[in-house]
């Protein structure tokens, strides 16, 4: 022992000499990141609202980066249903009055939390899907308001809540580049844009203001629109392809001329809804994937909101009111249902508002634009790869929320790694399979004489978010054992605190609802 500490000592004298190691790091130099159940750097969380004027202009930004699904489904959905420009544009119209009363719904009653509530794609004829996404809607009013899946969430870990949430953003990586690259010649200067306008220029600027990445979005589209404008007018497209046009042009899709001035969506307006039970199973099936997904994308808002976890009787709360939706979608004649806009997520996360009254406000612009159809329509005709180049941003951002979630888990333990990377794997493969087969032979890999029945079972397993989502969610519930350890190793001990609406008073801040309806519909 004497030996080695003499040792020691002529160690230290020669690194006196200067030929020695370096001196040791100081303690907190080692340390890591420590964990956040708050997302820190957010400059307006739920309740902190900004200045009406940058409200407005925020909630304004929301109801465009909406827009894209909201244009997208019903162009492709509506001609196969044997419509033209006008019911083209009266479909465009109605998604936009229920998201706008589906999103005031949620951010009043629902979670609470600042989430867009848009479309989502459950396609089959009008007045067939009317009477289905009626009977569907049970399916999560049900669900939701008995509770049934807020005793499903108490399961969840920060473990198994990250590739359900990273996967419902980077899961569409195909709405994303593939739609961009359909026009490259205005998608990759939109992408671009957004790029330096949201993160070059505030970096190199370092202004306390933020302008230019607040409100990117809006920058980096009217240039490009502008852009995309004088291509059309200059006669870019005009020996070009129909595909080329419809994604390229500025005034491809007939909207703006067969909008009406003024036009209130109302109830049944496509006629009385009719109902098939085969129809129904499907579109539960459909319902039910949308349930998941948004489950996913509700726990990124709240990240991004800057709030603390959900409670599983909130989450449960805001499901049956998007069961609600899906009943109003049915009602109005939407031609789909309804589920959490993931891009709207993500553009909390660019813009770093996560205020409610924000997107209350954007809910605003949803049903006056969708009155008002002529200056709706306008904005309806940005071409899709400009807002597909905004998808390549916002959807990155959800799968980021969901990957911040490994802050809580060990990632020395093989479980840990094995659950994670297994479930984003499978994720990821079980849906390429399915959406590949579809795509050779025109059917799904279940192809039975029963439609309803191939449908319960090829869309769940054509959702990338749903896939992983749930089987992360059984290896981590039937893998762990009940000690402190594997409890630890799925970051369980972060969020118990929040399993209980009441363990927490940060919840009753966040989530407790308006008008003193906790007193009469008190969550537990």
């Amino acid at each position: 022992m004497a030996g080695g500490g003499g040792g020691g000592g002529g160690g230290g004298g020669g690194g006196g000499g200067g030929g020695g190691p370096a001196p040791p790091p100081k303690q907190d130099e080692l340390v890591p990141h420590p964990a956040k159940d708050q997302l820190p750097n957010i400059a307006y969380c739920i309740t902190s609202p900004p200045p009406w004027p940058e409200a407005i202009l925020l909630g304004f930004q929301h109801y465009l980066v909406m827009l894209g699904t909201t244009v997208l489904i019903p162009s492709s959905l509506v001609p196969q249903m044997g419509g033209g420009n006008e019911e083209k544009a009266k479909v465009i119209q109605t998604l936009l009055f229920v998201a706008g009363l589906n999103t005031l719904c949620q951010t009043l009653f629902g979670t609470r939390l600042p989430a867009v509530i848009g479309v989502t794609s459950f396609e089959k004829i009008m007045r067939g899907i009317q009477g289905a996404l009626i009977v569907a809607s049970t399916l999560q009013i049900v669900i939701g308001f008995s509770g049934l899946w807020r005793n499903v969430t108490r399961f969840l870990s920060p473990l198994s809540a990250v590739p359900l949430v990273a996967l419902s953003g980077f899961g569409l990586y195909e709405l994303g580049f593939p739609v961009l690259a359909r026009c490259i010649e205005i998608g990759l200067p939109q992408l671009i844009a957004l790029v330096i306008f949201s993160q070059y220029i505030p970096h190199i600027l370092r202004s306390d203001k933020h302008v230019f990445d607040r409100f990117a979005v809006i920058f980096s589209v009217v240039l490009v629109w502008i852009y995309a404008h004088l291509l059309t007018v200059g006669g870019a497209y005009k020996n070009t392809g129909t595909k080329t046009q419809a994604s390229c042009r500025t005034d491809r899709a007939g909207i703006i001329g067969a909008a009406p001035w003024i036009r209130v969506p109302y109830p049944f307006q496509w006629g009385a809804p009719t109902f098939d039970a085969g129809e129904s199973f499907a579109m539960m099936a459909a319902s039910f994937v949308a349930l998941v997904e948004s489950t996913g994308a509700f726990i990124a808002v709240s990240r991004y909101a800057s709030a603390t976890p959900m409670p599983p009787s909130i989450l449960s709360r805001g499901v049956g009111w998007q069961g609600v939706g899906i009943l109003f979608s049915g009602i109005f004649g939407t031609g789909n249902g309804s589920s959490v806009s993931v891009e709207n997520a993500g553009l909390l996360a660019l813009t770093r508002v996560g205020s409610r009254r924000v997107v209350q406000i954007s809910a605003g612009f949803m049903i006056f634009f969708s009155i008002l159809g002529k200056f709706g329509a306008v904005f309806a005709s940005i071409p899709p790869p400009i807002i597909a180049a905004l998808y390549c941003l916002f959807f990155a951002y959800v799968g980021a929320a969901g990957l911040s979630f490994l802050q809580f888990c060990n990632l020395n333990s093989f479980k840990t790694k094995f659950v994670l990377s297994f479930s984003i794997f499978m994720g990821l493969s079980i849906p390429q399979y399915f959406n590949e087969y579809r795509v050779v032979n025109g059917y799904g890999p279940v192809h039975t004489g029963a439609r309803w029945f191939n449908d319960m079972i090829n869309v769940p397993f054509s959702s990338e978010a749903f896939v992983a989502g749930m089987l992360a969610l059984f290896l981590d519930t039937t893998l762990h054992r009940k000690d402190s350890t594997s409890k630890k190793d799925r970051g369980m001990h972060w969020w118990d605190k929040f399993r209980s609406f009441k363990t927490d008073t940060r919840s009753e801040e966040f989530y407790s609802l308006p008008f003193n309806l906790n007193k009469f519909f008190p969550s537990v």
